[in-house]
């Protein structure tokens, strides 16, 4: 995993750092629970300077998981995956991280500990115990809701899909991730279609290459329209691509506005 704190002295190149998030789970490809985990992460991230650059979701398949964890965990400084370490037997996230890293899987004396806190020790039966199933020499991460812990492995964080278990195990180890400056974002909308614009905002593209400029449709009572969002860690460089967007809108005669829907400012 990266080192350091995103910041980079004079002549060197700011590092940009990248995350994936792997959610896992039939129940998912199915469509029979939805997914809310993505949108959490990828808030949150950028508030770290961290950018989710890739999501995929997979079955409760263990070759399919050990390819999608070996890929992501060579390609991105984290990865993070959802789901699939119950204590159920289709729950078969813990062991198939392990094969990725070519590692045995033990009770956690200190999983168990953790487990104890929540449930009674006459209640901790068989299948609970499966949630203190560890990867040797893993890290636990704390989950303050259930106790049942992830663990995290080199740049590989394992947690459960549950959203707010999800949501409570991130926010027990974030300060633990180094990242950059956040991404910071600026929408501009106007009543036009797309294909009117596309040629000039790709030459707004091309001089702005350091700045994302994406390009969403909406519908607001009944009239069409797009909406430009510009995204990058500075906002002086956000304002000059902004400043050239309002003109190209003005110069095929309607008004730019701001996120809220009232006139952007110049």
């Amino acid at each position: 995993m990266s080192e350091g704190n995103g910041a980079a002295g004079p002549g060197e190149t700011k590092k940009l750092y990248t995350a994936c998030l792997i959610l896992i789970g039939n129940e998912l490809l199915s469509g029979r629970i939805q997914d809310a985990n993505l949108a959490f992460l990828g808030r949150e991230l950028n508030e770290l300077g961290i950018r989710l650059a890739e999501a995929r979701v997979i079955s409760d398949d263990e070759a399919t998981i050990v390819d999608a964890v070996n890929t992501t965990r060579a390609r991105y400084d984290y990865v993070f995956t959802s789901g699939g370490i119950g204590p159920t037997h289709d729950d078969i996230t813990t062991d198939s991280v392990a094969s990725a890293f070519d590692l045995k899987v033990e009770q956690n004396s200190e999983a168990v500990k953790m487990l104890l806190q929540h449930y009674r020790e006459e209640d901790l039966n068989e299948a609970r115990l499966r949630m203190a199933r560890i990867p040797l020499g893993a890290t636990l991460l704390e989950n303050p809701l259930s106790k049942a812990p992830g663990f995290r492995i080199e740049n590989v964080f394992v947690m459960a899909g549950v959203p707010r278990i999800f949501q409570a195990k991130f926010h027990s180890f974030k300060h633990m991730l180094v990242g950059g400056k956040p991404v910071r974002s600026h929408a501009i909308s106007a009543f036009i279609t797309e294909s009117i614009l596309a040629a000039d905002l790709t030459t707004i593209q091309e001089r702005h290459p350091e700045v994302e400029i994406g390009s969403y449709i909406f519908v607001r009572a009944g009239k069409a329209g797009v909406s430009l969002v510009l995204r990058h860690p500075e906002e002086s460089s956000i304002q000059v691509a902004a400043d050239e967007v309002r003109e190209m809108l003005r110069n095929h005669g309607v008004e730019p506005m701001d996120d809220e829907g009232k006139h952007a400012s110049c």
